[in-house]
Formats: structure tokens, C-alpha cells, sequence
């Protein structure tokens, strides 16, 4: 008898794919990231687009197979990772909300902006704004509970890889349309949604080092009386 039945797989693609898409949530990221290349052409964008999917599946994948290796070899705990992941979140959200309105005419921009922003597609377009430390976590947790059985692990490891290529199928479609919604909201409503998706940004971001700074303390709290003699 098979240990992972079709309705066990189904159940664990849809936790999973809602987990990682609740906490990517790439259509509301898709301001941010038209925000972060509003001087690109249409082809330029769907490039980036293209590259920071590809980064973010990969990004996924080892998040889920060897990210919990990774960290250890490193010595790197996840309330680390969280704290400096969230500063950078939050500083871009930051930066964001101060910025000045692009000029109506910003696709005039140099082959160089271009390559600078192409540059970009990794860090910090994909680590941390699109799988941030949240993401990571969560895709390392999604792996760490894999059943030790040898056909329930194949039958996960088949069910994870599905999951980071559904995420990633939607981080390239928000991203790549990402203009075509904000001709949808209009110039307005565009500005509204990136100054109301630069805030919670910031918000991400200062929740995701508090989230870090109270699993330090919660450690401390733990081993505290130990350490009493």
C-alpha cells in the first residue's frame, strides 16, 4: 500500500503553495517590483522578470532540499536570518516611500541603467524582496518535515518541486504584468498602490525582525536557567 495517496498529494501541494504564496504574495509585490524598474522597456522588464522567476525557483528549491544544511554549516540560525533580512526589507520599503515620482518619459534611460538593473535581478529584486527571509523559512520548514520513509520523502521531494514551480510560474506572471495592472489603476491609483505597498513593505519587514529579535529572546529565556548554578 502506497503511503502518499493522490488526495495526500493534493493536500500537500495546496498547504504548500498557499504558505509560500501567502508570504510571497507576488501580485501585491508587482508595484514594488514596477517601482524598481519603472525606466526599463516592456521587453527590458519581462527580462528581469524572467531572470528573478529563474532565481526565485532556485532560490526555493534549495531552500527546501538543503537549506537547513546550509544554515548549519554556516552557523547561521533563522532568527538570524530573519533579523538581516528584515533590515534590508524594511530599508527598501523605506527608501520607497521617500522616493521621487518617476517623470512620465523614464523609459529614455541609458543601455548602462539598464545593465545596472538587470544586475538588480538577483539582489536585491529576488533575495530579499521576492523570497525574503519568511520565504526561506518557510521553504525550509516545508522540507524539514518530510516523513522519513524512502517512498513518502520521493513522493514530497516530486510535490515540493511542483509547489516551487507553480510559485514561480506566478512571480513571472505578476511581474510580468505588472504594468499592464498599472495601466489598469492608472497613474493615480499606480502611485497610491506602490506608496500603499512601499508602507507595508516597511511593515514586512519591521514584523520580520521582531519575529527574529523574539525567537532570541525566547532562546535566552530557555536557557537561562540552565545557566543558573
Amino acid at each position: 500500500m502506497l503511503e502518499f495517496t493522490s488526495s495526500k498529494w493534493v493536500a500537500d501541494f495546496l498547504f504548500g503553495f498557499g504558505a509560500l504564496f501567502a508570504i510571497i504574495n507576488p501580485y501585491g509585490l508587482a508595484f514594488v517590483f514596477l517601482d524598481r524598474t519603472i525606466s526599463l522597456s516592456e521587453a527590458e522588464r519581462a527580462s528581469v522578470a524572467r531572470r528573478v522567476a529563474a532565481y526565485a525557483f532556485a532560490v526555493l528549491l534549495v531552500s527546501q532540499f538543503l537549506g537547513s544544511q546550509i544554515l548549519n554549516f554556516f552557523g547561521v540560525t533563522i532568527p538570524a536570518l530573519r533579523i538581516a533580512g528584515g533590515l534590508v526589507v524594511a530599508a527598501t520599503g523605506w527608501s520607497m516611500l521617500h522616493a521621487v515620482p518617476t517623470s512620465g518619459n523614464a523609459h529614455a534611460v541609458s543601455s548602462a541603467d539598464a545593465a545596472t538593473i538587470q544586475r538588480m535581478a538577483f539582489f536585491p529584486l529576488t533575495i530579499p524582496l521576492t523570497t525574503g527571509p519568511g520565504t526561506i523559512a518557510t521553504a525550509i520548514a516545508i522540507g524539514i518535515s518530510r516523513s522519513d520513509s524512502l517512498d513518502a520523502r520521493f513522493a514530497s521531494s516530486i510535490v515540493s518541486l511542483l509547489v516551487a514551480l507553480a510559485m514561480t510560474a506566478a512571480i513571472y506572471h505578476a511581474y510580468r504584468k505588472s504594468s499592464a495592472m498599472a495601466r489598469l489603476f492608472g497613474e493615480e491609483g499606480t502611485s497610491v498602490v506602490t506608496k500603499l505597498s512601499a508602507f507595508l513593505l516597511l511593515c514586512i519587514g519591521v514584523q520580520i525582525i521582531i519575529t527574529g529579535i523574539s525567537e532570541v529572546a525566547r532562546s535566552i529565556m530557555e536557557t537561562a536557567p540552565r545557566a543558573i548554578p
